[in-house]
């Protein structure tokens, strides 16, 4: 649960040191004649060791393997990375080979695995210049079987037109499959598939558990990956995986599955879980994976597995939507209380497309209703305006630049304040006494990530967060192995 973070200024700094020779003229032993100055050498024009990634189109793809009929070669390479968009051989092994048209320069493949969160393959990859002389270049490669994302797959960089992948084996006794294949110039293609697991950078996750805008199970909901599978190493290079900054990266769609029938967007986002993987405890209730106010009953407290609450959560906002309806472009949840039914603080940032840096504010849903039934719903402004037609906040968080957040219930007082580098801090108080969140049976958790309320949008928008501190606290609650 205690983190160490990157250091507040976020992004790293890449140093580039271009060093030039300098020639140095020599007299002959005992003589006193001058040499001639030799001339200035040319400056050296510096040769960039980055490789710019490209990502082939590719024109056909083929199989030997007896291929489902409802799952063909073509469906994995048709940009479709939903799992039933897929090819699957009939058995648990098979070879897929993509043509790109024409001879270019590779360094790399991206394999979307059909179950590759629950099941490892055993592969091998070759590639060829004429579909007749092959060239192995990755031998008796294991997938992780940790995620269901993009894996990379590097080899030494070499010119071809073809690339074979012959899957030997599976640690299951389902079908292989392969729900969409990449071909890259680069080795290390995009920084979205990265090895470094996010359990490694700091962030204690076994407290927590993920959605993300996937069906993978076929329930029509979206996918929850439990806090035993995020501590043991879990990444989706589409949605959840490690910034080269030493962060979490978390990036929503617009479209794709959703919690429940009752919400309308799209999240990928983590939920509080205080039971840290111990499934004797149930996920809902005044139960000790959850916690209660600290104005809740004695009974209530005892139940529950803490009083109060603390999250501190340090960020950095990458992109947000600038399509769709007014009220909905640019929008994003990044931090909330969640009770039973309802939230006692949902954090936005928002940042309009005209502006060059976003506002901050929070909304507080009290369980009292107004005339109409509905619930009644208050919001505070701290940085900025939340406004549709809202200038330029002159003190306004700009896309990518790194800030804190402190969300704080003290029996019931809510507390917010933002935090950032060489600026002072913004605090909002918030009395919850008469919101009913005390009220018997009532329990809490903290969510983190990106809530993207924009379900308007165009199709290829997303927003997106690097999470590099996460730290949740209660009374009476202490994280254990």
């Amino acid at each position: 649960m205690f983190v160490t973070t990157p250091g507040f200024h976020g992004k790293s700094l890449l140093l580039v040191i271009f060093v030039t020779l300098t020639l140095s003229a020599c007299g002959g032993g005992g003589n006193n004649s001058k040499q001639p100055e030799p001339s200035a050498p040319e400056p050296e024009t510096p040769v960039s060791n980055t490789c710019i990634n490209e990502v082939y189109s590719i024109s056909q793809v083929s199989s030997t393997a007896i291929s489902h009929s409802a799952y063909t070669a073509d469906k994995a390479a048709d940009g479709d990375t939903a799992g039933e968009s897929r090819w699957q051989s009939d058995s648990g092994n098979g070879d897929i080979t993509i043509d790109l048209g024409e001879p270019v320069l590779l360094g790399s493949v991206t394999i979307k695995w059909y179950l590759g969160d629950s099941q490892e393959y055993a592969f091998d990859l070759a590639i060829s210049a004429d579909g007749e002389q092959w060239e192995l270049v990755a031998e008796n490669q294991q997938s992780s079987g940790k995620h269901s994302g993009f894996e990379l797959v590097s080899f030494d960089s070499a010119t071809a037109r073809y690339i074979r992948v012959t899957i030997n084996s599976t640690s299951a006794t389902i079908p292989a499959g392969i729900v969409e294949l990449q071909a890259h110039r680069c080795n290390t293609a995009t920084g979205n598939f990265t090895d470094v697991f996010p359990n490694e950078l700091g962030i204690d996750l076994l407290d927590w558990y993920l959605s993300i805008p996937t069906d993978e199970d076929g329930n029509g909901k979206s996918d929850t990956i439990s806090e035993s599978e995020l501590a043991a190493g879990y990444t989706n290079s589409e949605y959840f995986y490690a910034s080269e900054d030493g962060g979490i990266v978390m990036r929503s769609p617009s479209y794709g599955f959703k919690t429940s029938t009752n919400t309308q967007y799209v999240r990928v986002e983590l939920r509080e879980m205080l039971r840290r993987g111990d499934r004797d405890i149930r996920t809902q209730g005044v139960n000790k994976n959850n916690w209660v106010f600290g104005s809740a009953s004695a009974a209530n407290q005892l139940q529950a597995g803490g009083v109060d609450g603390d999250l501190h959560v340090t960020l950095a906002v990458n992109n947000v939507t600038t399509t769709g309806e007014n009220y909905q472009v640019g929008r994003v949840v990044i931090g909330q209380i969640h009770a039973n039914d309802d939230e006692p603080v949902r954090l936005y940032y928002r940042k309009l497309p005209g502006n060059q840096r976003g506002s901050v504010y929070f909304a507080h849903e009290s369980r009292q209703t107004d005339a109409a039934g509905d619930n009644i719903e208050t919001y505070v402004e701290m940085v900025g305006s939340r406004s549709n037609s809202a200038p330029d906040p002159a003190d306004g968080i700009a896309l990518d630049e790194v800030f804190s957040y402190h969300i704080s219930v003290n029996v019931n007082l809510l507390t917010v304040k933002l935090s950032r580098e060489g600026k002072p801090d913004v605090v909002a108080n918030y009395d919850m006494s008469t919101s009913q969140y005390d009220a018997e049976d009532q329990y809490h958790y903290f969510k983190v990530g990106v809530y993207h309320l924009n379900n308007s949008s165009d199709p290829d928008e997303y927003a997106q967060a690097t999470f590099y501190e996460i730290r949740n606290s209660h009374t009476g609650y202490t994280a254990s192995e």
